[in-house]
C-alpha cells in the first residue's frame, strides 16, 4: 500500500470510484476519472488526449486512441500506440461531455493553449479523496491502472489479453499490477 507516496498505489472498489467521481463537481474532470476507470491508461497520457483521439465528427469513437507520443517508453525507449475500446458507461461520459475543440486539447488548461497538467490532475484527484476522508488508503492517480488490471484478472482475462489491452511488453512489468486477494489463494489451494 502507498504510504506518503511511496508504495503501490491502492486497488479500488467499485464503491471507492463512485464515491470519488460524485466529489468531482466538474464534468471535465468527470471525464478523465471515466477515462482513466475504463482504460487503465496511465493520467500521463490520459491529461495529454486531444479531442479527436475520443471523437469523430463530434460522436465518442468506438477506440480511445492513445497516441505513442503521450505513453510512457518501455525500457528501451520506443513508446507504441494504444487503443482501448470504449465501454459504454464511457461512451455516455463521452457523450455528455461537449469538449472545446478549438485548442484540440481534450482536457485544456485555463487559456487552453496546453493540456492540463498531471500535476493538476492529481490536485484534483487528490482534493476528492481529502473530502471524502480516504486519504489514509493510500489511493493515487495510478490506482485506476491497478485497479483496471486486477479487476481484468479477477474477472478472468487471461494475462495474455490484459498484456495485450494493456500495452504492457512483459509479463514481469505487467505482473506487479494485478493484486491477489488472500481469499483467491486460499480457493486455488483448496482446489488440490
Amino acid at each position: 500500500m502507498k504510504n506518503n507516496r511511496n508504495g503501490q498505489s491502492a486497488i479500488l472498489t467499485d464503491t471507492d470510484y463512485s464515491k470519488i467521481r460524485k466529489q468531482i463537481k466538474s464534468q471535465k474532470y468527470k471525464l478523465l476519472l471515466d477515462l482513466a476507470w475504463y482504460t487503465g491508461e496511465r493520467w500521463g497520457a490520459l491529461v495529454k488526449l486531444k479531442v479527436e483521439d475520443c471523437y469523430l465528427n463530434g460522436k465518442p469513437r468506438e477506440y480511445i486512441n492513445f497516441r505513442a507520443i503521450t505513453r510512457k517508453a518501455t525500457p528501451d525507449g520506443k513508446r507504441q500506440t494504444r487503443q482501448v475500446p470504449v465501454h459504454p458507461v464511457l461512451a455516455e461520459s463521452l457523450s455528455n461531455y461537449t469538449p472545446d475543440s478549438s485548442s484540440g486539447w481534450l482536457f485544456p488548461c485555463r487559456d487552453g493553449d496546453m493540456p492540463i497538467t498531471i500535476r493538476w490532475a492529481d490536485k484534483i484527484l487528490r482534493a476528492a479523496i481529502e473530502r471524502l476522508g480516504l486519504t489514509a488508503k493510500g489511493i493515487s492517480t495510478h490506482s485506476t491502472r491497478r485497479t483496471f488490471i486486477t479487476k481484468l484478472h479477477r474477472n478472468g482475462t487471461d494475462l495474455y489479453t490484459i498484456k495485450k489491452i494493456t500495452g504492457h511488453k512483459d509479463f514481469k512489468s505487467l505482473e506487479r499490477y494485478v493484486e491477489i486477494s488472500a481469499d483467491r489463494v486460499k480457493g486455488a489451494i483448496a482446489t488440490l
